[in-house]
């Protein structure tokens, strides 16, 4: 799973649209990304810190660093409860930030996640 890379954004919905149509365009031309880059997009920087919190960020970080485990065994790295790390761990894996190896623990597969957004202009 190494190499892969995420893209975390903020951008309206004519945005992502606009991006899917560029990419369809692209791809009608036989032209596809030479590195693929998964991602996932908010519609607004509220929604985008309810789901990364910096409890979260450093969740991600020590899960990257640490490889697989049970949510019981990071719960134990980070010294917090299991209920609480249990809810972010699930948060994070529906926006695909964290996923299950083949042997049902957790990993942070990524090796580099970038996140952008526009300021007002």
């Amino acid at each position: 799973m190494s190499g892969r890379d995420f893209k975390v954004g903020i951008i309206s919905e004519e945005e992502f649209f606009q991006e899917i149509h560029e990419l369809a365009v692209q791809a009608d031309k036989g032209i596809f990304p030479e590195k693929p880059v998964e991602r996932v997009y908010f519609g607004d920087m509220k929604t985008f810190l309810e789901y990364i919190t910096p409890k979260r960020f450093a969740l991600m970080d020590s899960l990257h660093k640490s490889g697989p485990m049970t949510i019981y065994a990071l719960a134990k790295l980070l010294h917090r409860h299991y209920k609480n790390v249990h809810d972010d761990v699930k948060a994070l894996e529906s926006i695909g930030l964290v996923e299950k190896d083949e042997t049902g623990r957790y990993v942070v597969p990524w090796e580099e996640i970038t996140a952008s957004t526009k300021l007002a202009a």
